[in-house]
């Protein structure tokens, strides 16, 4: 006598296959929700870091005159340490004009001992360098032995990072004019100026934060735009220097690339 299985025990294991599909897929949009609300919860952490640290030192990290005074001073300050595979507590001040900048010996690395500063201070976790390392920025999230900006849990191909953005007009090929003053920076590569995110993710980000629009606001991304390598941009209209399309820009949500970095506004 031939045996099989019955139209109702298929049906039955149809359904748990279902119900194991939904769970995974709906497992990793949780997993990936939670991602997305790290971005808010991370810029806030540096924010309330930093806010805490000028009411203890009167000054911003990084671009504190007397750091020296309180943790060391680091090999070859005021200018840029070579050692990149080094953490620790000896440091170098800043110019105190309250930019953070990279762009003269006197003022070098300010973006990076900011976090240096920060951790200094016991008002974020681990050690950081404080110096520049064009080869990979990392944190101390991973192994790898050139932490000096940290790494988000939204990716950890993603890191944060600070610096003196100023005021950008309109004909600024990477920022949207308006007036930022320092601002972090949400991205990877060197600066954190490389495309990271999709533009669905930075819109969700933007308005989770404030206006989901990626050229106003204190959330904003870089100009990124389509080129002759990159088919999809971040946002529209496409970037020309002839007018400013900051006002009119909206995040290009079709786009299934990476193509976004975001840049948000800190206040001081």
């Amino acid at each position: 006598m031939n045996r099989a299985f019955s139209l109702v025990e298929l049906s039955i294991v149809l359904v748990i296959l279902g119900l194991l599909t939904g769970g995974i897929l709906g497992g990793q949009a949780l997993i990936h929700a939670a991602e997305l609300r790290a971005v808010p919860t991370e810029y806030t952490r540096w924010i309330t870091a930093s806010q805490t640290f000028r009411d203890k030192y009167f000054a911003l990290p990084g671009d504190m005159t007397n750091a020296t005074a309180f943790w060391g001073t680091a090999a070859a300050c005021p200018g840029n340490n070579t050692d990149t595979t080094t953490t620790g507590v000896p440091t170098c001040n800043g110019d105190g004009n309250g930019q953070l900048s990279n762009g003269s010996p006197s003022i070098a690395n300010e973006t990076y001992r900011f976090w240096q500063h920060l951790a200094n201070a016991g008002l974020i976790e681990g050690q950081f360098t404080g110096v520049s390392n064009n080869a990979n920025s990392t944190s101390t999230s991973d192994s790898r032995t050139t932490p000096n900006v940290p790494r988000s849990k939204f990716d950890q191909n993603i890191h944060w990072n600070v610096v003196i953005v100023g005021s950008p007009d309109y004909t600024n090929t990477i920022y949207f004019d308006g007036n930022y003053g320092n601002a972090l920076r949400f991205g990877t590569g060197t600066n954190t100026l490389q495309r990271s995110i999709l533009a669905e993710d930075a819109w969700n980000i933007d308005t989770k934060m404030d206006d989901g629009k990626p050229g106003t606001g204190n959330v904003t991304s870089l100009k990124n735009m389509a080129s002759a390598t990159i088919t999809q941009a971040c946002s529209e209209p496409a970037y020309t220097v002839a007018s400013s399309i900051a006002a009119q820009s909206t995040y290009v949500l079709t786009n299934t690339a990476a193509n976004c970095s975001l840049v948000i506004k800190t206040g001081f």
